[in-house]
């Protein structure tokens, strides 16, 4: 049933209703130089690459990274929330790091109602917290913006700021959390040299304390909490750079990713930084997906999912609010970009019956972000949202994650006739890409393509159409390099030392299947196209033309 009005979408005029759709996500999977590092390239993926060879009139690729998704820069390195925000939304939208940057620039930061808030607690003599990301890697948070909020902080009166740091070792090099704290110390040295009592209080790695997602592991959080507030970790140390040494010193195999938890003492050997009644905290990263859970902890008076063993009273407020449908958290530094009319509110409104699958690592992302930063279906009767709980380990360990599990799920809503659209995400290039092990990350290369070939016998199966595409990249690029020369940097033991972020390489795009008419192909006049382009593209796939005010779409029909 079609809602008229604003909301109707006029039919394509080649490609019929009825043909039903698969949209397959490889989650950080570019297209990049082709190397001895290049995972990709270098694993088995027949299928895949089957696909640029059998009609390269209908491979492509496309931006991913930067301003095409609504970073501040060509430098910033593209990720999960903003590319699946771009292509369920079809437009570029403003991401968190670029409004951080607006709001510190201009000062409305420090005159927000969230500012305002947070900063009662330290005129009544509260103390002023400040947790999240510590690095420049510009997916979950920025080192620049830390800095400039502490320094907004005191200059609005606050007199004692204790800071706790997530170390990454993820979306920048492994062993430079070191290099973040030498200069975070520095930077509050020179707070205590005009008065203010600033320091480290607590800190962890981000895979191992404080930043779990889709409440895969609760206990990540619960360690956070007890180092974060209650002051108590296995690990007590005089400074940060005393223990990101001491413990690196003790178990070698340690990186930045899993550092156990830690909180600095002072002579007595008492917590300098526990949280308490009365103090304000605010987490500085403007990525939602990896601080909803401990912003729950700090939020809800009610609240099961660990022994919290003290609830402070606190001001509480993100950089930004992360769960708009939770309002979540009720306070904030910067308000959140506003996303509306996203291709999934026109396509229930124009009767889509739509499948959305994947991992617990990358559901949010199908759903969640796809849907403008949305919590829930849009219409309980015409979608069907399936999540596979993913694998509580490290994903080299396990690099198949759950790609059998998501294609069979795909599958089988593909045969039942039921859905007109599947959308599914693969997370195994991105989450395995993460740790750096090159032989698992080929094994998670292949894992995807198996699983691309079960989808497309599918699609072929029932006379459908397949677009397949990425998010972003990251298992394209395995090693570090010189930024010049763009060779590997080789480590003290003559190896190449291991890239584990993403990469600012383009990501494929892919359609075809029996139910495409064989003179739709792509445009060859748009180089720049970048992810929002996917959203109109994908929606004539499905026999609409896209609605007014999205980005072109990246299809033409051949005379």
């Amino acid at each position: 049933m079609v809602n008229e009005g604003e909301w109707e979408l006029k039919p394509h005029p080649v490609i019929p209703r009825g043909k039903p759709l698969v949209l397959m996500i490889l989650d950080g999977w570019g297209e990049n130089v082709e190397d001895d590092y290049n995972a990709i390239y270098k694993a088995n993926c027949p299928h895949i690459k089957a696909l640029r060879e059998f009609r390269p009139d209908r491979w492509r690729t496309i931006k991913a990274h930067g301003k095409a998704v609504g970073l501040p820069s060509d430098g910033d390195m593209g990720n999960s929330e903003v590319g699946h925000n771009a292509m369920g939304a079809g437009k570029v939208i403003d991401q968190g790091a670029a409004l951080v940057d607006r709001a510190l620039e201009s000062g409305d930061m420090f005159k927000s109602p969230g500012f305002n808030y947070v900063k009662e607690a330290w005129v009544n003599g509260g103390t002023f917290h400040m947790l999240g990301l510590l690095s420049d890697g510009g997916v979950h948070s920025r080192y620049d913006q830390v800095i400039g909020t502490i320094h907004g902080a005191w200059e609005h009166g606050a007199k004692r700021i204790r800071v706790h740091v997530l170390t990454d070792g993820r979306d920048v090099p492994d062993g430079s959390s070191l290099q973040f704290v030498a200069q975070l110390e520095k930077d509050l040295e020179l707070l205590r040299g005009q008065g203010c009592d600033a320091k480290i209080a607590s800190g962890g790695g981000r895979m191992r304390v404080t930043m779990d997602r889709y409440e895969a592991d609760w206990n990540i959080v619960e360690r956070g909490w007890h180092a974060h507030v209650l002051g108590d970790a296995p690990f007590k140390f005089k400074s940060a750079l005393e223990a990101l040494k001491k413990i690196k010193e003790d178990d070698p195999s340690v990186n930045d990713q899993y550092y156990p938890p830690w909180v600095v003492v002072d002579d007595d050997g008492k917590p300098v930084g526990p949280i308490v009644d009365g103090d304000a905290v605010v987490i500085w990263n403007f990525r939602a997906d990896r601080v909803i859970q401990i912003s729950k902890a700090f939020e809800y008076p009610d609240f099961h999912q660990f022994d919290r063993v003290r609830y402070p009273k606190v001001h509480f407020a993100g950089m930004m609010q992360y769960d708009g449908d939770l309002k979540l958290p009720a306070n904030f530094l910067v308000a959140p970009p506003v996303i509306e009319k996203t291709s999934g509110q026109y396509l229930v409104k124009n009767g889509v019956r739509t499948f959305a699958c994947s991992e617990t690592q990358k559901f949010g992302h199908v759903t969640f972000f796809w849907n403008g930063n949305r919590s829930g279906k849009l219409d309980d009767e015409l979608e069907t949202y399936y999540e596979v709980p993913s694998d509580n380990c490290p994903f080299n360990e396990k690099p198949l994650m759950k790609a059998r599990e998501i294609a069979a799920a795909c599958k089988e809503a593909i045969l039942s006739g039921k859905y007109d659209y599947v959308r599914l995400n693969l997370a195994n290039g991105d989450m395995v890409g993460h740790t750096g092990v090159f032989d698992a990350v080929l094994e998670a290369c292949q894992a995807v393509d198996g699983s691309v070939k079960e989808l497309l016998d599918a699609v072929e199966q029932v006379g459908g159409i397949y677009c397949l595409t990425a998010d972003h990249g990251n298992c394209d690029d395995m090693v570090q390099r010189n930024s010049k020369t763009h060779k590997p940097i080789l480590g003290p033991d003559g190896k190449p030392e291991p890239l584990t972020s993403h990469t600012l390489a383009p990501v494929p795009l892919a359609i075809g299947g029996p139910g495409l008419p064989a003179n739709i192909r792509f445009r060859q006049d748009m180089p720049n196209a970048g992810l929002a382009n996917v959203t109109a593209t994908f929606m004539n796939l499905l026999g609409f033309e896209a609605p007014e005010g999205y980005e072109p779409s990246m299809l033409e029909v051949v005379p």
